[in-house]
């Protein structure tokens, strides 16, 4: 067995850290949009980047790495809502984090969206997040989700006329 100098990584930390700096932004932004607190979407990238990194040759074998570990995301996403359904969600808590001086109509229309996409199931909001604010392809889709694509398909649009339903009422 070969002695590493402390510090060093091995070629599968390495690699894990690579992957990590490639895909931790789009992570971050998933998250938050499926759970519409940036603290808890926080939370969700670290728990789903450490079950990651638990199981890296098994992610490292997968076709996709990246669907796999969204995948992940996405079920620690689902285990936090289910574990605090009971609590008021307030998705417009936060809402300096995202707001930019004199674009008070740009914030109120995210404002607006995030709290619509928080009136979506969680598997809904998933694959709209994933597949017009990540750009994934149906496809992708359905592999991040572990569903068939005609499933994604299905949830996009019940998704999307529910999405313009509540968008609507506020316009009244």
């Amino acid at each position: 067995m070969k002695h590493r100098p402390a510090g060093t990584a091995s070629g599968a930390e390495q690699d894990f850290r690579i992957f990590v700096q490639e895909i931790a932004a789009s992570l971050h932004r998933t998250a938050y949009l499926l759970c519409g607190d940036w603290y808890l979407a926080d939370d969700l990238v670290q728990e789903a980047l450490a079950k990651a990194y638990s199981h890296w040759r098994k992610v490292q074998k997968a076709e996709n790495p990246s669907a796999y570990v969204r995948r992940i995301l996405i079920n620690e996403s689902r285990r936090s809502w289910r574990r605090n359904r009971n609590v008021t969600a307030r998705p417009d808590a936060d809402l300096t984090d995202i707001a930019v001086a004199d674009m008070s109509e740009t914030v109120a229309n995210r404002a607006e969206l995030l709290q619509a996409l928080q009136s979506l199931s969680a598997r809904q909001r998933a694959t709209v997040v994933l597949r017009f604010l990540e750009g994934l392809s149906e496809r992708e889709t359905a592999a991040a989700l572990g569903c068939s694509e005609g499933t994604v398909k299905s949830q996009t649009s019940r998704a999307l006329i529910k999405l313009k339903s509540v968008l609507n009422r506020g316009d009244s």
